[in-house]
């Protein structure tokens, strides 16, 4: 029960985002850019859990890893002056995304 009303609150934010990026795209990038996913995913992990010190590990995770997955839209910025087709510019996006998740992962395995 408890799993299920986290996936319909994900869910709801979701998709209220992708509802709103067709008639408000800039208000719809601002919301999904704000920490929203981060914020309820804490909460609910702490809520199960009630354990600080992994909460903190994965908040630091989390802060390394914001800013080596906006290597994901890069290609959409460039695709401004490269005319990629939107399954090239998607695949390349998660090619980005991918070198970035093992940087990530190397650097928290290191510690």
């Amino acid at each position: 029960m408890v799993f299920a009303l986290k996936v319909l609150i994900s869910a709801i934010l979701i998709s209220y985002a992708a509802w709103l990026a067709g008639k408000k795209p800039g208000l719809a990038g601002f919301i999904i850019a704000l920490p929203l996913s981060s914020l309820l995913s804490l909460v609910f992990s702490y809520a199960q859990f009630r354990n600080m010190d992994k909460l903190n590990q994965y908040a630091i995770s989390i802060l390394a890893a914001v800013p080596l997955s906006l290597v994901f839209f890069i290609p959409f910025v460039l695709n401004k002056w490269l005319k990629m087709n939107f399954p090239a510019t998607i695949i390349s996006a998660l090619i980005l995304l991918g070198i970035a998740y093992f940087i990530h992962h190397s650097f928290f395995k290191a510690r």
